[in-house]
């Protein structure tokens, strides 16, 4: 393998503030085993792309929540079953364990005794930090400190949160921001950053959320953009008002620090059919990012393992299209 290559495959497994170990072969003279050369075949697959392919946990929920798949096997199953070598974790499967350094401490091994890497905590339940009230807001704050610490013991870079509340949409952005303020001045110790997902109501208004992100003023308060999510208010058959997805993808990418590629249904091409994968990817491509983009299936006409394989996929074919 000669520098460059070397070189390439080493960077484009740079996230953020977080680099995980290389294979010892990678930095090593000794010539590769055939295991060693089946792993470069993958990880070449990927570096060929502007991003790298992960896999967000919530893909799995209804396996989780049917006891057909335990939360420590899921960084195996990432590997073995989809070709994945990097995770999200979703806090509510471990809701318990936040502070539970012995099994914290047997994620960890899974994960990296098979070469995955642990991105970020998704964290939900855990209040409003939005809050109109000022104590509850704090307490929410407080309630995410374990999930900072957790995410910098897995080896993360971030926890993903959620910045609800109620009020006008200024009264919440303001609120917001100082919830997330104080959140992400105490994750600036764990080198963890303090990531936000357009995730219903006034967060999935991506002028009003890249806002509250801008009024924060931190370099670790970020976006997480994803796909899907830009529903701001519900109505009795779905949803009432739509943010434009194209748009808020846009408008959240200057602060990403992460991206899902959400997806539900397929055409008989492989294409998304509710987003243009193409037209998104492009966005995000143009925006600078060069990080992981996660899987986040959450359709329902395909099972979880059928859906995830259909967005590799059709990620793996526009990421292939794009960085030609």
């Amino acid at each position: 393998m000669n520098r460059s290559r070397r070189t390439f495959l080493r960077n484009s497994l740079v996230t953020g503030a977080s680099l995980y170990a290389l294979p010892a072969w990678l930095t090593s003279c000794a010539p590769p085993t055939k295991e060693e050369k089946a792993e470069e075949q993958t990880s070449l697959s990927s570096a060929e792309m502007f991003f790298t392919i992960s896999l967000a946990q919530w893909s799995l929920h209804r396996t989780i929540r049917a006891g057909k798949l335990d939360n420590l096997d899921f960084a195996v199953k990432t590997k073995t079953d989809f070709g994945i070598s990097a995770v999200e974790y979703v806090n509510q499967f471990f809701k318990d364990k936040g502070k539970d350094m012995v099994y914290l401490g047997e994620m960890k091994k899974r994960a990296e005794d098979n070469g995955v890497a642990s991105l970020l905590i998704m964290v939900d339940r855990e209040g409003n930090l939005g809050d109109a009230d000022a104590a509850k807001r704090m307490q929410t704050v407080e309630n995410h400190y374990q999930w900072v610490e957790a995410a910098k013991f897995l080896g993360c870079h971030s926890i993903r949160v959620n910045a609800a509340g109620e009020g006008t949409a200024e009264e919440v952005g303001k609120n917001a921001t100082e919830g997330l303020h104080a959140l992400s001045t105490f994750a600036q110790d764990y080198g963890i950053n303090v990531i936000v997902e357009n995730h219903g109501s006034y967060s999935s208004d991506g002028s009003w959320l890249s806002k509250v992100i801008a009024d924060v003023a931190l370099d670790n308060c970020g976006t997480l953009p994803d796909f899907g999510n830009f529903c701001v208010e519900k109505g009795d058959d779905g949803c009432a008002n739509m943010y434009d997805r194209y748009q808020g993808v846009e408008e959240l990418m200057p602060f990403a620090k992460a991206v899902s590629a959400k997806s539900h249904d397929f055409d008989a091409e492989g294409n998304e059919i509710h987003s243009d994968y193409m037209k998104i990817m492009q966005t995000v491509k143009d925006a600078g990012y060069r990080g992981f983009v996660g899987i986040e299936y959450e359709g329902k006409e395909l099972p979880e393992d059928e859906g995830i394989k259909a967005t590799k996929v059709l990620l793996e074919k526009v990421g292939a299209a794009l960085s030609a």
